[in-house]
């Protein structure tokens, strides 16, 4: 197999001469560029690639060319190689064009023409779509293999797990590769009865281990550097991330504790396409990723998976204890412990969750989902972006709501592109009451509140969304909270005079401060924030600058 494929068409010679040249000087090295002025002539060229199994990674495609227009060329070509990252290369003019092809033909980036310098407007660009394309594919993978049963809890945790990290691997099922039944027998530690097992490129093995374990194997850290710093922040999400990058940024010495995966439950959206400055949106493990990445470049340390268990307060110190009994000291705490997936209460759904039933877990099993009936329960946007994700791989996609409509909970942008997607269908006044299978999801029982009936459907996979609780139990006896489990900050505890029973000082507490000075929340963990990626990072940029001023006043 030969180098994976650029391809890049455009009718105008010149344009298309400079394009190919900025492209062979920059990634020659690793792929092989293929230029062309026809549309036509690439997709029968795309039907040879296909019965080859030759790799291509992306389309830089022009969008005014004669008979063909770049979308349409890009809405066939996806049918062919369907990963292949997408771009389109348009003129100002027609760029109304290129923003209704990132619904319709499921473009990844839209570059105006002339790129030009290419080392500004092209090359980063390109970068990351080839990371990702190079990261998710299985035709030059040198990762890891995990090999497995679809249906077992564990191997789910161990994907999810890796790829919440992201962390390259090749997934072999059991059931339908050969292949990974052969690796199995040819292990030497391997017991057919504790999988998942993961092999290694080093040629080293590890068999149904913790999550603990594989961080270990794979050079994640979960110890801290130092016993003191600065500001520790608790939580990995967008808001605790945004705080990292702050504080680093400007001098602060911080930590970032973490129990699962940098990203948080945003980490786990399939598709955000309404954060400013990426119009044809991003992942949420993209997002995750480069703020990952800049955190680290400004200096945070970032330990995961760990787990904070208690806080205590001694004086000027805000003392941290983690799960394995490692104490953190530090001046300013932060927490951005973020929310947790509501369960659904049911003995049948809690059997079987990890074999056909998951929480959040959309990306990690839609190619598993291939060609099956699934259903979503919830009707808020985190339902419709998994149900836009699982279209592209399932046979069909039922979303349950509860309610009598979408538009109460999630964006419009979310309501039309659902509604023009041909296998998605919504159930409104739908609610699941039963489940059934033995070692994997076989049936739900639906209930419709409208009409009173009870009906029995076929069920690959069910994914549920259905509201969230804070993680706060941990701080219990220490901050203030609501009802509800959210921390009380800033204005409210000024509500009802709370003031005089928590707060002790002479000035009112800072914005996103607690009832315990130098002890801050913010993103959704915290009272009447408001639940979208874009306000935690403010959050957590914000909240920085009232760590400033709390340590001024040593």
């Amino acid at each position: 197999m030969g180098k994976p494929l650029i391809i890049a068409i455009d009718d105008d010679p010149e344009v298309l001469r400079t394009i190919a040249r900025d492209l062979r000087s920059k990634y020659g090295s690793s792929f092989r560029v293929m230029p062309s002025d026809s549309c036509h002539k690439v997709l029968d060229t795309l039907q040879r690639l296909k019965q080859r199994d030759e790799p291509v990674a992306l389309f830089l495609v022009d969008q005014r060319m004669p008979q063909m227009t770049g979308v349409e060329f890009l809405e066939q070509a996806k049918d062919l190689f369907p990963d292949a990252k997408r771009a389109l290369l348009t003129a100002y003019a027609d760029t109304s064009a290129a923003i209704g092809a990132i619904n319709k033909a499921k473009i990844d980036y839209y570059l105006l023409k002339p790129w030009l310098p290419p080392d500004t407007n092209l090359y980063p660009i390109l970068n990351d779509l080839l990371e990702i394309w190079h990261n998710s594919s299985p035709q030059i993978f040198e990762g890891i293999q995990v090999i497995g049963n679809r249906w077992s809890p564990q191997t789910h945790q161990t994907k999810d797990f890796l790829a919440r990290h992201h962390i390259p691997y090749l997934w072999r099922d059991l059931e339908k590769d050969q292949q990974a039944r052969y690796l199995v027998m040819e292990s030497a530690t391997a017991d057919p009865s504790k999988l998942p097992l993961l092999l290694f490129p080093d040629g080293s093995e590890l068999s149904s281990p913790s999550s603990l374990e594989i961080a270990n194997k794979i050079g994640l850290k979960t110890r801290a550097e130092m016993p003191f710093y600065d500001v520790i922040i608790v939580g990995g999400g967008p808001a605790g991330l945004a705080a990292a990058v702050y504080a680093s940024s400007e001098g602060l010495k911080a930590v970032l504790i973490e129990r699962e995966a940098p990203g948080g439950q945003a980490g786990t959206s399939s598709r955000i396409e309404n954060y400013l400055g990426f119009p044809v949106g991003l992942t949420g493990g993209d997002l995750a990723r480069r703020a990952v990445a800049q955190a680290n470049k400004f200096g945070t340390e970032i330990l995961s998976p760990q787990s904070v268990t208690s806080v205590r307060v001694e004086g000027q110190y805000r003392i941290v204890t983690l799960i394995d009994g490692t104490e953190l000291s530090c001046h300013a705490l932060i927490i951005a412990t973020g929310v947790s997936y509501l369960k659904l209460q049911l003995p049948s759904i809690k059997k079987l969750r990890g074999s056909g039933v998951y929480y959040g877990a959309a990306i990690t099993e839609a190619i598993s989902c291939s060609g099956d009936d699934v259903y979503i329960v919830g009707g808020a946007n985190s339902a419709g972006q998994a149900a836009m994700y699982l279209s592209k791989y399932a046979h069909s996609v039922t979303i349950l709501v509860r309610g009598d409509s979408l538009a109460t909970k999630m964006s419009k942008y979310l309501i039309d592109q659902i509604e023009a997607t041909n296998n998605i269908a919504v159930k409104l006044f739908t609610q699941v009451v039963d489940a059934s299978g033995q070692d994997k999801l076989e049936t739900i029982t639906l209930f419709n509140s409208q009409t009173g009936k009870v009906g029995t459907v076929d069920a690959n996979a069910l994914f549920i969304f259905i509201g969230a609780k804070p993680n706060t139990n941990w701080l219990n006896g220490v901050v203030e909270r609501d009802q509800a489990g959210f921390i009380l900050t800033g204005p409210e505890l000024m509500q009802e005079k709370r003031q005089t029973k928590v707060w002790t000082l002479q000035r009112d507490p800072f914005l996103f401060e607690t009832n315990v000075p130098g002890v801050f929340a913010i993103g959704d963990v915290r009272s009447q924030s408001v639940k979208r990626v874009a306000s935690a990072v403010g959050e957590g940029s914000v909240a920085i600058q009232f760590v400033h001023q709390y340590l001024s006043s040593f």
